[in-house]
């Protein structure tokens, strides 16, 4: 208690602002900047649309979430509830010796579980414990269910204990190796879901942050929580690929694509009808519409009437329409196919994604969804500087990619798509694909020729980017071990 007249210390979350009454300082500004390159809202509903009554219960606190008076605080730990990290030691120093006591009473905490106990000494009245997953990129897939875990179970125990209000804290600690950014979509999304399914008797989660964390949470927050409708229209092209399930748990799809007797025939009269009516676009074809653009640009610019900052607003528009439709159409049957995926970093730190050419089947699967599948999960994932990998492996005839196709997913994508990747790694190349690429890159687009390794072993490979940091098929690696050899690991050199 404290003496006669001294001030709390603890802090009483009804004073605190709610997300709903924040101002965005940066809103005028970022509606503008969109208004021009992005289609209606109505014609591209976002999945986390504006909603006043959910964004009233939603508060971001720079502080300890120990100081909080809320009903439950969470406590971020290890398995065997005795983790010394900041938020733990903070808490347990403001509840007192009696909660160690109470911790040896749980014996211990599964990853992605919750478990309760009394505040004791702090201002909130329970105090509920979770386990992060320590993250690897091998099994990036687990650690994001457990991450969701994390999230879910502390919504279900604040709900099955008729708690009015819950306070978290960042789950999953630095040294466990969890990305602050990608966590945090995980959280924003789990809450939100749970919020929207079965939250009606919650009236407040707060995100309690520290000095660091701030600038992400309040950069990605407008995007699971927009505060106008404007702000949704705005957030929309910024949402990742993977937003879950309809509770925002990880989907991880299992591979369902139907092998035709024969490479492009079609199999029954609806098909026969969707092609009919595939044909009868043409012309309104999204590739038709882009050439016919690129083509009008093209001859612009050879008569000097278009400026370098007008060519680069109008590939801007024409980039955000394309990412207006990644994120508003069903691209699970591609997404199904393990093709393109995230794994860990290369030895400068830089995002590794993954490039899979046996696991698509260019002949059996609609290419344009395969463009738009490739701008959703890559869109974010290129703000900064990353590198790719394309495993090679075993394909065949019908694995080969168009090089006109290639050529117009490079006039599509993003800027940031060719400035930030700063190495494309092909793998066990054939003879006959390190031709193909060298044409390509040489006179068919520019500045990536400098970009491009061939890799024959993965041996080479591991000496950019360690073998715990990627997650390579198994069919890849049998095919390395019988063709090159058991790997030896080797002091690291680039390539």
């Amino acid at each position: 208690m404290d003496p006669l007249g001294a001030r709390s210390q603890f802090v009483e979350v009804q004073t605190l602002s709610t997300w709903e009454r924040q101002p965005d300082p940066e809103g005028e500004e970022t509606e503008k900047e969109y208004t021009d390159s992005l289609v209606s809202q109505e014609a591209f509903p976002s999945p986390f649309p504006y909603r006043e009554d959910i964004n009233r219960k939603i508060v971001l606190y720079n502080g300890d979430v120990a100081l909080l008076n809320c009903t439950a605080i969470v406590n971020t730990s290890n398995e065997t509830l005795t983790d010394k990290n900041p938020i733990s030691e903070s808490i347990l120093l403001h509840a007192g010796p009696e909660l160690r006591d109470e911790l040896l009473k749980l014996n211990g905490c599964r990853t992605g579980e919750a478990k309760m106990t009394k505040g004791f000494n702090l201002a909130a009245r329970f105090i509920i414990h979770t386990v992060g997953p320590k993250y690897k990129a091998k099994y990036r897939t687990a650690a994001e269910s457990s991450l969701y875990s994390c999230y879910r179970n502390v919504m279900q125990l604040a709900k099955e204990q008729a708690m009015a209000s819950v306070a978290f804290c960042v789950v999953s600690t630095t040294k466990r190796g969890y990305a602050l950014e990608d966590a945090t979509h995980i959280a924003f999304r789990t809450v939100r879901r749970f919020l929207e399914n079965h939250g009606k008797s919650i009236e407040m989660v707060v995100f309690a942050v520290t000095d660091m964390e701030e600038p992400t949470y309040r950069k990605l927050l407008p995007l699971y929580y927009p505060r106008s409708e404007e702000e949704e229209r705005a957030s929309l092209p910024l949402i990742p690929a993977d937003i879950g399930n309809s509770e925002g748990e990880p989907v991880v799809p299992e591979r369902q694509i139907r092998i035709a007797e024969k490479p492009g025939s079609l199999e029954d009269d609806c098909e026969e009808e969707t092609l009919d009516s595939d044909l009868g676009q043409v012309g309104n074809h999204a590739f038709a519409r882009m050439e016919g653009d690129v083509d009008k640009q093209r001859k612009l610019i050879l008569q000097g009437q278009l400026s370098d900052a007008t060519i680069h607003k109008q590939h801007q528009r024409n980039y955000n329409r394309w990412l207006c439709r990644a994120r508003a159409e069903d691209l699970s049957d591609i997404a199904a196919l393990k093709a393109l995926y995230q794994t860990g970093v290369d030895m400068c730190g830089r995002t590794v994604m993954v490039l899979v050419g046996r696991n698509i089947p260019v002949t059996l699967i609609d290419m344009e969804k395969a463009l738009l599948y490739f701008i959703h999960v890559m869109d974010h994932i290129t703000v900064k500087e990353y590198a790719m990998v394309y495993f090679h492996t075993l394909t065949g005839e019908h694995n080969h990619l168009d090089p006109e196709f290639l050529k117009k997913l490079y006039e599509i994508v993003d800027a940031k798509f060719k400035k930030n990747l700063r190495a494309f790694y092909f793998v066990h190349p054939s003879f006959r694909s390190k031709v193909s690429t060298w044409f390509f890159t040489r006179f068919s687009v520019s500045g990536m020729k400098e970009k491009v390794h061939h890799v024959e072993t993965l041996q080479q490979l591991f000496t950019c980017i360690l073998p715990e940091q990627i997650d390579i098929p198994p069919f890849v690696l049998e095919y390395d071990a019988r063709v090159n050899g058991a790997y030896r690991p080797a002091h690291s050199s680039s390539l």
